[in-house]
């Protein structure tokens, strides 16, 4: 388990912020790797895994006019998954992450192209980053960064 899921699974638990994620492009690895942290069942609610459009639309309640004028890999589409996944687990804190792991471009979006959106309590942030590396890589980078956004957050308050 890497450092900083750990510190971010116990800083969690310390704080008693309840933490849920959705996830498209990571396939669950952020949900995975949190729930390795000792006593993290206290505080985290759940993932939910739309890899597909459909789901994103149709589970997550993303909104297919927000899909077709920016596309899954984009601000709007992170903001509404951290934002709707917030309010399905009902908890203070939701990550999501979208991008393009490759191998190819995809809606004209370049490989590494990834968005990831936090929603602590009432605030809401979306980041844009451009990654490097194979498939794993560019999935690995995302959760640590997507977790160290969520301990700034923390440090924040």
């Amino acid at each position: 388990m890497e450092a900083i899921i750990k510190e971010l699974g116990n800083n969690l638990i310390e704080h008693h912020y309840s933490l849920s994620s959705t996830e498209s492009f990571t396939v669950g690895h952020f949900a995975s790797s949190i729930g390795l942290v000792p006593g993290i069942s206290a505080i985290y609610r759940g993932s939910l895994v739309s890899y597909q459009t459909r789901i994103k639309h149709d589970v997550l309640h993303v909104s297919q006019d927000i899909i077709d004028q920016y596309g899954v890999v984009s601000h709007e589409v992170a903001y509404a998954m951290c934002k709707n996944g917030q309010e399905l687990f009902d908890s203070d804190i939701c990550i999501s992450f979208t991008g393009n792991a490759g191998p190819s471009a995809m809606e004209g979006k370049k490989v590494g192209l990834v968005y990831i959106g936090v929603v602590f309590l009432d605030d809401i942030e979306t980041y844009e980053l451009q990654l490097d590396g194979t498939r794993e890589e560019i999935v690995h980078q995302a959760v640590r960064i997507g977790a160290m956004k969520i301990l700034e957050k923390i440090r924040e308050k």
